[in-house]
């Protein structure tokens, strides 16, 4: 008796994997037809699901968001530190033009009579 009930628990178990594998096999079939979308705990979820979908969707637009955002920004201060570079260029050329020893010099390269003051400005008051 014993030997017979060993015999029908060995066979049980392949059957149980069969079925399990089986399930597995139904369970994949139903999602790819689409047959899981009618079953009730899925449809009693709807709403959450849609609602996590919705909150994916608002933060994947909102990180391409941010990218083109840091990509902007970048950009405007890569042109920022090259407008530096030229107004400090332009001040500097400006600097040397506006020495009064150069603008002397100038003056009699054009054969200006101008010299500079030999008495201090007049202050005049009311």
């Amino acid at each position: 008796m014993e030997d017979d009930s060993k015999i029908i628990a060995t066979e049980e178990k392949p059957q149980n994997t069969d079925r399990k594998r089986a399930k597995k096999k139904n369970s994949f079939l139903k999602i790819l037809v689409g047959d899981i979308l009618t079953e009730d705990y899925i449809i009693k979820q709807s709403k959450l699901i849609l609602w996590i979908v919705l909150l994916v969707l608002i933060f994947i637009s909102n990180r391409y968001s941010c990218v083109n955002k840091l990509a902007e920004i970048q950009e405007l201060n890569d042109s920022l530190k090259l407008l530096q570079y030229e107004n400090l260029a332009l001040s500097t050329r400006l600097t040397t033009h506006s020495r009064q020893l150069q603008i002397e010099n100038l003056l009699k390269e054009k054969g200006i009579d101008l010299s500079v003051s030999k008495s201090p400005a007049i202050e005049i008051r009311k």
